[in-house]
């Protein structure tokens, strides 16, 4: 055979595995069916801003080897994700912390805002969710839910939220201090030049195919290697023999402004229901230098890119973003999970491969677990 391993994806998982692979001394072939490499995380620059091009996309961990493992293939810069949420004409700081609460009630100390969501619990009367709106009351009260929660959670899933199941939502992390970043972990950032480049330093004299579709030429292509690793759908691996998997999909509407600052923010969330997209994302206040609104117009990049995101029910054919790990669908994934594990040539990997929504630095470890498991 030709090759060691065929990896099927050019995402995150699969350049991880294509580089340490390459690094054994081990023949490697990377196959992508688009025309890019990077998977969700392809960054393209356009008006001189990397613009991530399928959402925005922050790397946060608080695991030293991970953190340590990337910054291998890039430069980070110090971004912290701050988001901001618009509800009709009103702008609130996420995640839910004392500016939060300061804006909304007016109250200055965190025992008047522990006393306000807790008063609004109570009366609630709320002491077993039936479904996620019940849910999420219990947790922050009636105002949060109804300006923060609600629309942007029945836009995400397509349901109203008196349709949706209390499991959806097991915590809403409220914060009693002025703090507006939105992750815990002790290190974040974005790779400076974007995300495309530190794949590019990855799979960097590694044979890679784009426009390729595995199911395509999969009789041929898995003829010239010894092993796959697979990070496409697994209910497609399997031809669907035992029904679809369900997904929620995306879309984007991506335009270029005469302006230097469009919002001020790398993100906006737009949580009223009658608004259709969740979030407008400003691509250069990602990035150091370019964001402009700093009064220094030369330094500034006087044009600025804009995406618009909005929710999308999920059909065979279109970007599987979001799985839906409800019961029925993880009941599903199993049935696949065993077939998989009878596979002996293929090992599936990824958040496509294995069912479940990883953020990046997840994608990353279970990436190496798969390499420890496999090359050592």
């Amino acid at each position: 055979m030709k090759y060691d391993y065929l990896i099927v994806g050019a995402g995150l998982f699969g350049s991880i595995f294509a580089y340490e692979a390459e690094k054994a001394g081990k023949h490697v072939l990377v196959i992508d069916r688009r025309n890019h490499i990077g998977g969700n995380i392809y960054t393209k620059e356009i008006e001189g801003i990397q613009v991530h091009e399928y959402g925005a996309h922050i790397f946060h961990t608080s695991d030293g080897k991970v953190w340590d493992y990337v910054r291998q293939f890039a430069e980070f810069n110090r971004y912290t994700n701050s988001p901001v949420a618009r509800y009709r004409d009103e702008l609130y700081n996420l995640p839910f912390n004392m500016n939060t609460f300061s804006q909304m009630w007016g109250v200055r100390t965190p025992a008047e805002a522990k006393e306000m969501i807790d008063r609004q619990i109570r009366e609630s009367g709320i002491t077993e969710p039936k479904n996620l709106e019940e849910q999420a009351v219990s947790l922050v009260g009636r105002d949060i839910y109804e300006k923060l929660v609600k629309g942007y959670t029945e836009k995400q899933w397509g349901r109203r939220a008196t349709e949706l199941p209390s499991f959806i939502i097991r915590r809403l992390p409220v914060r009693f201090v002025y703090d507006n970043n939105y992750f815990n972990d002790l290190y974040q950032g974005i790779p400076v030049g974007g995300y495309t480049q530190m794949i590019e330093r990855m799979l960097d004299g590694i044979e890679v195919r784009l426009n390729t579709d595995f199911f395509a030429e999969r009789q041929e292509l898995t003829a010239q290697a010894e092993k796959i690793i697979f990070t496409g759908m697994i209910d497609a691996y399997f031809d669907y023999c035992y029904g679809e998997l369900e997904y929620r999909s995306l879309r984007f509407e991506t335009e270029t402004l005469d302006l230097e600052n469009y919002q001020g923010n790398a993100v906006v969330n737009y949580t009223e229901y009658e608004i259709p997209y969740t979030r407008i994302i400003e691509h250069k206040h990602f990035e150091f230098g370019c964001q402009g609104g700093y009064g220094n117009t030369e330094a500034a990049n006087l044009r600025t890119v804009i995406t618009r995101e909005y929710p999308a029910e999920w059909v065979k054919g279109a970007e599987p973003y979001y799985p839906i790990n409800d019961e029925k669908n993880n009941a599903l994934y199993e049935k696949y999970k065993l077939l998989a594990e009878k596979e002996e040539r293929v090992i599936f990997g990824g958040r496509l491969g294995t069912y479940r929504y990883y953020d990046m630095h997840k994608v990353v470890s279970e990436a190496l677990k798969c390499v420890e498991e496999n090359l050592s």
